[in-house]
C-alpha cells in the first residue's frame, strides 16, 4: 500500500514532504504529508492542505520538486539541522486524506490481444505546467514522442508489454500521464513500479502528481 515519499521546496523557505497510499490494483487511495517552514517550532502535518494546494495556482507557482538529497541540504542551511530519516518523517504525518475509487469501467469487450492475460489502463493526473525545456527533456529520457509533440514511450518486461504518453486533460487545464499495459501471465506483475517510476520521471520535470486512477 505504500508509496514513496516526494520532496517539494515550497516558496523557497519551507520543505513539504509527501507520501501517496496505492491499493491492490495501484490506484490512489490517500495521501499524506509534514511540512517545516523556517522559523517556525516543528512539523506539522499537511494531508487536506497537499490536497488543496493543487488546485491552487498561487501555490503552485511557488512549489518545487526536489530530491531528498536537495532538500537535506536546504534544511540545513535554513538552520534546521540534520534531516530527520524518513520513518521519522511519516510519524509527524498525521491524519491521512482519503481517496474515493470506483472500480474501472468495461464497456465494451475484453481487448487484450493474443499472448497476454489482461489488459489494464492507468491515468496518473498532474497539475501546474511544465516549461517547454521539461517536455522537450522528457521525450529525451523515453525516447519516443506522439505525432502531436508529446512524450511517449514503451517498454518490456519479462511477459508485460507497457505503453505511456503525456497529454494534456480536462480542457487543458491538467497533465495526464496515461499508460497501457498488457500483462503476461508467467511473471511477476510490476505494474505498480512501472508506474511509480514514470510518475517520477515526469515529477523530475516539475509537475505535480495528484491521483492514479485506473480506466479499464
Amino acid at each position: 500500500m505504500g508509496g514513496i515519499m516526494d520532496y517539494y521546496l515550497l516558496a523557497g523557505d519551507a520543505i513539504l514532504v509527501e507520501e501517496f497510499a496505492y491499493g491492490e490494483d495501484h490506484v490512489t487511495v490517500g495521501l499524506a504529508g509534514a511540512m517545516w517552514a523556517a522559523g517556525d517550532g516543528g512539523w506539522l502535518g499537511t494531508g487536506s492542505f497537499g490536497r488543496s494546494l493543487r488546485t491552487n495556482e498561487d501555490l503552485l507557482a511557488v512549489l518545487t520538486p526536489i530530491r531528498r538529497d536537495r532538500a537535506a541540504r536546504v534544511f540545513r542551511d535554513l538552520d534546521g539541522g540534520a534531516l530527520p530519516s524518513e520513518l521519522e518523517l511519516r510519524a509527524r504525518f498525521g491524519e491521512w486524506v482519503r481517496f474515493t475509487n470506483a472500480a474501472p469501467l468495461r464497456l465494451g469487450p475484453d481487448e487484450t490481444p493474443q499472448g497476454y492475460t489482461e489488459r489494464r489502463v492507468y491515468r496518473v493526473l498532474f497539475a501546474k505546467e511544465p516549461r517547454a525545456a521539461q517536455l522537450a527533456g522528457l521525450s529525451a529520457a523515453w525516447r519516443g514522442t506522439t505525432p502531436g509533440g508529446m512524450p511517449s514511450g514503451e517498454g518490456r518486461a519479462g511477459n508485460h508489454m507497457f505503453t505511456w504518453n503525456l497529454r494534456r486533460v480536462g480542457r487543458g487545464i491538467a497533465w495526464g500521464l496515461d499508460v497501457t499495459m498488457l500483462l503476461g501471465g508467467d511473471s511477476p506483475d510490476v505494474a505498480g513500479a512501472v508506474l511509480r517510476k514514470l510518475t517520477a520521471d515526469v515529477r523530475e520535470r516539475g509537475l505535480i502528481p495528484v491521483t492514479t486512477e485506473r480506466f479499464a
